[in-house]
């Protein structure tokens, strides 16, 4: 496939005008319009290059000066669409990433909520069993199947949280962190669980708990009431990650700067961010850019079942949510509940609504994601030997083409 007359997002995080060239699944060329003659003659200098250039050539879009970005990663959600994640379905899984494709999210790390030990494992053994039918799929699909999104991934959001900072979360079912039950967790889901949550104030052991599990799987402060000095510690224990971002966890103040201050001050925690217009005014999004950088952002939609649906009464973690527009809620005393938005208009609401540039927020939606999840040499850019998951959209930043696994 040729995908010419476009505004390539490079490697180096700039828009070029060219084009992007892709064999099969993979990105195999990638060039400049200044380059375009050079690349085309380089196809044809090949052994079988009479059966190269009909085969690229037969599917050529002309992007007629579109934005061509790398597919979106959403390391951070919950579901969509009437399904959750946590319903521990396959077929729900199967739903939510067909949906996700459709918006021009092609990988997807989902999040579990706090739930019982033994009902969460069992939600990580269908994960598991799903990406394995995934693989197998994969191997004989033909072009007519549905795109889904690729399953990359799982966020554990909890059980090792605060009661204090617990949100949407279900406080019956919190937990003190235990290296047991998280080896659990990364045994039922055949290590795909790529982040673990924890409220490092909530355990005298916590300390040694990253220590002992930050070579297993990255270790995040969740749903946090932890001090600065507390969150300090932990980060320099090995934690290095943040869940969404002032978004439950101590505030920020001039005198207790709290998670957010120990954040920032440790050059490799790596921060997600809601940017759904509802869960952090744009002044505080800038703050953020301007305090962390924009290579430790990652753009995250946190999104419930009700994103893609009508207002109404949903639930998330077994807790009732009442959703109106782009806010939901809990029905048992108003607290946010999640998001029900989803990345792509995250993306857009940070360029359009809080002065993020484009360039930038891109990187939060792609490559930071990628980076964080240890996927970044196979996708998360448009770079020859990467994955062809690639979106067109138009000077708007509305959605024209979607573009997975080369199709």
């Amino acid at each position: 496939m040729i995908i010419d007359n476009v505004k390539v997002y490079t490697e180096s995080g700039e828009f070029i005008l060219g084009g992007i060239i892709t064999q099969g699944d993979t990105i195999t060329a990638v060039y400049s319009e200044r380059e375009k003659e050079v690349t085309f003659k380089k196809m044809n200098m090949t052994a079988d290059s009479s059966v190269q250039k009909e085969k690229l050539t037969e599917n050529v879009i002309d992007g007629k000066g579109a934005y061509a970005i790398p597919g979106l990663i959403d390391l951070h959600f919950h579901g969509c669409m009437g399904d959750d994640f946590c319903d521990g379905d396959k077929e729900a899984i199967r739903r939510i990433a067909e949906y996700e494709a459709s918006v021009g999210v092609t990988a997807i790390a989902p999040a579990t909520m706090t739930l019982p030990v033994e009902e969460l494992e069992s939600i990580l053994k269908t994960a598991a069993e799903y990406k394995k039918e995934c693989e197998n799929i994969n191997q004989i699909e033909t072009k007519n199947d549905k795109k889904r999104a690729d399953f990359v991934g799982i966020n554990m959001e909890g059980p090792f949280i605060s009661p204090i900072k617990k949100g949407a979360q279900d406080e019956r079912n919190i937990i003190p962190c235990n290296e047991e039950i998280a080896q659990r967790f990364l045994d039922a889901s055949d290590h795909l669980v790529k982040f673990l949550g924890i409220a490092p104030e909530e355990s005298a052991n916590a300390v040694s708990f990253i220590k002992n599990m930050k070579d297993k799987v990255n270790i995040s402060l969740a749903h946090t009431n932890a001090s600065y000095e507390t969150a300090k510690e932990a980060l320099e224990a090995g934690a290095n990650h943040v869940v969404h971002l002032f978004n439950a966890m101590t505030g920020f103040t001039h005198r207790e700067p709290g998670v957010v201050g120990a954040a920032s001050d440790n050059e490799r925690a790596m921060s997600e961010i809601i940017c759904d217009g509802v869960h952090i005014h744009p002044s505080m999004i800038r703050a953020a850019f301007k305090m962390m950088g924009a290579e430790r952002m990652i753009f995250i939609s946190d999104s419930m079942r009700a994103t893609g649906m009508p207002d109404g009464q949903y639930t998330l973690g077994g807790l009732d949510v009442k959703v109106t527009g782009n806010r939901a809620t809990l029905v048992s005393d108003g607290a946010l509940a999640g998001s029900v938005t989803n990345l792509a208009d995250c993306m857009r609401t940070a360029v359009t609504q809080m002065g993020i540039p484009l360039e930038t927020a891109v990187a939060c939606a792609t490559k930071n994601p990628a980076i964080s999840l240890g996927i970044y040499e196979e996708r998360g850019s448009i770079s020859i030997g990467k994955k062809a998951d690639i979106l067109l959209l138009d000077q708007n930043l509305a959605l024209k083409k979607v573009i997975k696994s080369g199709r």
